[in-house]
């Protein structure tokens, strides 16, 4: 039984390329360069994509993960509660809409009444929320996890091209494997 991908991980889409059961492995990857940053990883591939290589046959690997957390502020019971209404509000206007559509009531009453629903049940919502958390997490934050490097990989028959066409990519690395 022979082996035909080294890259392990679920199926997935993607957004081109390769065709079949498996788009984001190779048969047997090499690597070509290792970035800090996926704007540099980004770059290399469309050089080589300019310079009419097939990048069918490469793949971008982010490694070395971390979680990063950004603090965007303080909560207050106040701001807690106005999330909470503004969230309400969406869900009403949403809720209110719907209903208009097969109600036999005015539309504009039938979507402020909705509207009040929607706020009153944010807020509570969104309080007894921030009541149930105890002042453990008194702030916001929006989170991400993040690849600390990139790694260019492609297909072993086409490396040594690739290789040389990278070479001429003005700021290019140098071949860590010469």
């Amino acid at each position: 039984m022979s082996q035909t991908s080294r890259t392990p991980g679920p199926p997935a889409t993607s957004t081109g390329g390769q065709r079949g059961a498996r788009p984001l492995t190779l048969q047997f990857p090499q690597s070509l360069a290792v970035y800090d940053q996926y704007a540099e990883a980004q770059r290399a591939v469309d050089h080589l994509a300019d310079e009419g290589f097939p990048v069918e046959n490469c793949m971008i690997v982010g490694t070395d993960l971390k979680q990063v957390e950004r603090i965007t502020g303080r909560l207050t019971t106040g701001r807690v509660a106005a999330a909470g209404a503004l969230t309400g509000l969406w869900l009403g206007l949403f809720v209110g809409l719907v209903m208009s559509l097969f109600s036999t009531e005015s539309t504009l009453a039938t979507i402020l009444s909705t509207l009040v629903f929607g706020v009153l049940f944010g807020v509570i919502w969104s309080l007894v929320g921030y009541a149930l958390t105890r002042g453990r997490r008194d702030f916001s934050s929006v989170s991400a996890v993040v690849a600390t490097r990139y790694e260019v990989l492609v297909e072993h028959k086409h490396l040594d091209r690739a290789r040389g066409l990278l070479a001429g990519l003005p700021g290019a690395l140098p071949n860590p494997f010469a």
